[in-house]
């Protein structure tokens, strides 16, 4: 089964654009329950940029169809992103040695251990609702391939407890050809999912190139887009890194990769993260129907 969804349903220029959302839409508990009725998965981004509540979660589930699934982005200090401390809860701000305000990276493992429990707990929800798909750990573009970055993906794994993690990596010394068949090896012994990215190609490691293939029985694939102009550039909105529409011969030449990571999985996931003015539901509407007429009796949703 391929289930294919957008990796924001709120992202800000989706919902200015007009495109997707009718007008009488409007609501947080609206929009969640008319996306659900075109799309059977969805990526929650806005758990990158705070610990989440369970109280979201709680509604999340409620307003969803039962097979419907939420992959979660794991917060970015999870990620060893650098952090605002006022996304923190109070009680986990205070466990910081330093005490200045604005971006933060959390090092410490007893303060990460604290950060990880108060994410797991307030997914619990979407758990029990049996709503709960992978945890995305995008990892930053410095994350290069070293042994001590590999200790630091396990970690992360022990850190959720049997929760379902999966892996992107943004720098491209995790899939060079001399190593990329290690890598694989590596995940799949750990039971962590990789996420095979399509993004813009510099012919340099500062990307990472497409690579389809799977590690659990869970294949994963997220389409940034391929703005070349925008992905590196320093100071813009970082919405603007993803304007870009797939044409729809970009998604056919997508297909075969899609088509060759879901007959090795149980479940398949296609997810496009081109969420600036709503080409990540536009593609995703296209690469359903091209899906379905390929199709020769699988399922696609």
């Amino acid at each position: 089964m391929i289930d294919i969804g957008i990796c924001s349903w709120t992202e800000k220029t989706l919902l200015q654009s007009g495109e997707f959302y009718p007008e009488e839409v409007k609501s947080a508990e609206a929009r969640l329950r008319y996306y659900a009725s075109a799309f059977s998965t969805v990526e929650v981004d806005s758990t990158y940029y705070a610990v989440p509540d369970a109280r979201n979660a709680v509604l999340w589930a409620d307003r969803t169809p039962d097979e419907f699934v939420f992959h979660v982005k794991a917060y970015g200090a999870l990620t060893g992103h650098g952090i605002d401390t006022k996304t923190l809860p109070a009680d986990i701000a205070s466990l910081l040695p330093r005490k200045e305000k604005g971006q933060v990276y959390v090092k410490e493992p007893e303060v990460l251990k604290v950060i990880a429990e108060r994410f797991r707990e307030a997914l619990l929800p979407l758990a029990k609702a049996h709503k709960l798909g992978l945890l995305v750990f995008q990892f930053p573009p410095w994350f290069d391939y070293r042994t001590s970055h590999l200790d630091t993906l396990l970690e992360r794994k022990e850190l959720m407890q049997g929760l379902p993690v999966a892996v992107e990596f943004r720098h491209g010394s995790w899939l060079t050809p001399a190593r990329q068949e290690g890598v694989f090896d590596f995940l799949r012994s750990h039971g962590l999912t990789y996420v095979a990215a399509d993004e813009p190609q510099y012919g340099d490691l500062s990307t990472v190139p497409f690579v389809p293939r799977v590690t659990t029985d869970t294949a994963y694939i997220r389409l940034h887009g391929r703005n070349r102009e925008n992905w590196l550039k320093k100071g813009i909105e970082t919405t603007l890194r993803f304007a870009y529409e797939y044409s729809e011969s970009e998604l056919r030449g997508v297909i075969p990769s899609v088509k060759k990571m879901a007959g090795e999985a149980r479940a398949a996931y296609v997810m496009f993260n081109n969420c600036h003015l709503g080409f990540a539901v536009k593609n995703a509407f296209v690469m359903k129907q091209l899906l379905k007429e390929k199709s020769e009796g699988g399922m696609i949703t």
